[in-house]
């Protein structure tokens, strides 16, 4: 009966470490997704595109497919590399991180450049006119999963610098468990914003109070709005924290001076408010500051991607470069 009582004693132990496993491994993901917040913002905003010109019966499906596809990205090819970084070359990260600052502020000055300056996008590689619609969701969603996959790399890297270290095992949990949880909400986002003006339609044809039918209304009407505010937060969020990552990158590497500057100017605004405001002030004059660093950044950029490196990818493999957004 002792051995009994000291196996289940030990078993209960047992059970408590795990447990507080569990509650680590949460905790971190949760402060790790945090981090990557700009990025996931980015690939809400981004994918909406993917599923324009389907009938609305392939809306979902297509978003499922492309879901799967984020999944594979993540824990298949992604999260085993980001754990061999980690292990072995953890000095390429704060490098790698900022390659993936520096795409995010391209991205988000050349959307903004667009508005700004409208043009043809003659780097950007044409898709094939509209054909076979079975073709057609097969060239959309392989190009969805790209982006994606470029998206994800840049959360799992951010993810993956804000995890403490541990030990492995606890790192591929959390990355896993981060990879898991921004992709149910990424494309379970998705498919809402999808399916939001159908369901205002069903409604307001279909209502059986005419509030209801009032509301459908209202919801179709408001998803274009919606859609563009969407595109500007993400822009935003990817300036944001493109050029937060750059700045922090630099400190990391010992050019501190951009970082010190933005922290002292940020505390100086902060302390012309309220104690109550302070925190919260200095928290947006500092992110309004590594996005405007982001948009000088980015629009530095814009010649050195389209002159440079897209004339050199299109001579090395024979074809143009695929844009994503």
């Amino acid at each position: 009966m002792s051995g009994l009582l000291a196996l289940l004693d030990d078993v209960a132990g047992i059970a408590k470490v795990a447990a507080a496993s569990v509650d680590d491994v949460a905790a971190q993901a949760a402060k790790a997704g945090a981090k990557a917040a700009g990025a996931v913002i980015d690939d809400a905003a981004v994918t909406p595109k993917y599923v324009h010109g389907f009938e609305a019966k392939r809306e979902l499906p297509i978003i499922w497919r492309i879901a799967k596809g984020s999944f594979k990205n993540k824990l298949l090819y992604l999260l085993p590399a980001g754990l061999l970084l980690a292990e072995f070359a953890p000095w390429a990260i704060a490098p790698l991180l900022m390659l993936g600052g520096a795409y995010l502020c391209f991205e988000g000055a050349e959307k903004i450049y667009h508005v700004l300056v409208p043009h043809d996008d003659t780097h950007v590689f044409k898709e094939d006119a509209p054909g076979d619609p079975a073709h057609l969701e097969e060239q959309k969603a392989a190009g969805a999963i790209k982006t994606d996959f470029i998206l994800s790399a840049e959360i799992m890297t951010i993810a993956l610098a804000a995890i403490p270290e541990s030990n492995i095992w606890m790192e591929a949990a959390t990355l896993a468990l981060v990879g898991i949880g921004i992709t149910v909400a990424v494309y379970g986002s998705v498919a809402l914003i999808v399916k939001a003006d159908d369901v205002g339609l069903y409604a307001a044809e279909n209502g059986r109070f005419a509030l209801t039918r009032a509301l459908g209304r209202g919801l179709v009407r408001a998803m274009p709005g919606f859609m563009k505010l969407l595109t500007i937060v993400g822009t935003a969020a990817m300036l944001w924290v493109g050029g937060s990552i750059i700045v922090h990158g630099m400190e990391e590497l010992g050019f501190s001076w951009l970082g010190h500057h933005i922290h002292d100017l940020a505390a100086a605004v902060g302390h012309q408010v309220s104690a109550q405001m302070q925190g919260a002030v200095e928290w947006a004059a500092k992110a309004a500051m590594d996005g405007v660093f982001g948009l000088a950044l980015g629009f530095v950029l814009i010649p050195v991607v389209t002159r440079v490196i897209v004339p050199v990818w299109t001579r090395i493999t024979g074809k143009s470069a695929e844009k994503g957004h």
